[in-house]
């Protein structure tokens, strides 16, 4: 009998462990004007069903691409782990493009800017394109966002300004204003770095929060926030700045320091902290 439990337990070690897979997709914005691709990891068993996902928007950091939480961040190795371990719930993951390494002559960003209308492009055409393509989505409890750096500054600002679009918001590092010297002086843009820099200025979610009225902050209540920065991170004030305003607004919020700085070491331990975090808000069925 111990014989036959032994060549059980090594038949096992041989099978193929649960995975997801990421494939990459792209659609056409008519608002952008250009064929916008992006990556979608899709949980085990996702073809062999009818399974309505929920769903969590995964947004990349600035000089980076939809590729980079596929390679740089390691996703589908953190999140096929969650998985299998019960400590996130199968879901599927989207990852929008907004933006490449060439910052100086190339659009970054989630917010609209002269000439480039993002964030009309994610309401009005991604958002419900990948959803209805993917089985995902579909209400405010079944989506979540998250994201790093400029992508953090992006889900934070989404949730503010899209409140009844998403259950939660994992904000990683993130960039929340900018306050730079070139900013606030001429308003004429030397090149995209500034388009990009002066439109973060231009949707601070710091001043977002401290400016809101109580039927705004009634509404940023139902979001679940939850902001991750390393105590080394150049960014780490502006994690301060805006924990202050959500607590004086009486908004509910998680803040976590630890010992990091902005990198993708940090990044890759922060979403498997952020998985299960929206695990935990999505309304299932």
């Amino acid at each position: 009998m111990k014989k036959f439990l032994l060549l059980a337990v090594a038949a096992l070690a041989f099978l193929p462990a649960r995975a997801g897979k990421i494939v990459t997709d792209s659609l056409y914005s008519k608002v952008l004007g250009t064929q916008m691709k992006y990556n979608v990891y899709l949980p085990d068993g996702f073809e062999k069903g009818k399974t309505r996902y929920p769903v969590v928007y995964l947004l990349h950091g600035l000089s980076d691409d939809y590729t980079a939480w596929q390679y740089k961040g390691q996703m589908q190795v953190v999140t096929d782990q969650l998985l299998r371990s019960g400590e996130a719930v199968p879901m599927v993951i989207i990852m929008p493009g907004a933006g490449c390494w060439d910052v100086h002559n190339t659009f970054n960003g989630y917010y609209n800017q002269p000439g480039y209308s993002y964030e009309d492009y994610f309401f009005k055409e991604f958002l419900p394109s990948v959803e209805k393509k993917y089985r995902c989505g579909g209400a405010k409890g079944k989506r979540a966002i998250m994201g790093l750096s400029m992508g953090g500054g992006g889900s934070t600002v989404y949730c503010q300004r899209h409140p009844d679009m998403f259950v939660a918001c994992y904000a990683m590092s993130p960039w929340l204003d900018e306050k730079s010297a070139e900013v606030q002086g001429d308003s004429k843009a030397k090149d995209y770095l500034d388009l990009t820099c002066r439109s973060v200025r231009e949707h601070s979610a710091i001043d977002f929060v401290a400016n809101a009225n109580e039927a705004t902050r009634k509404k940023l209540r139902t979001v679940a926030w939850y902001i991750d920065c390393g105590d080394d991170d150049f960014l780490l004030h502006q994690t301060f700045d805006f924990y202050r305003n959500m607590k004086a607004a009486q908004i509910p919020a998680q803040l976590l320091v630890r010992d990091g700085v902005h990198d993708w070491e940090y990044w890759h331990y922060a979403l498997r902290l952020a998985l299960p975090f929206a695990s935990r808000n999505f309304e299932i069925r």
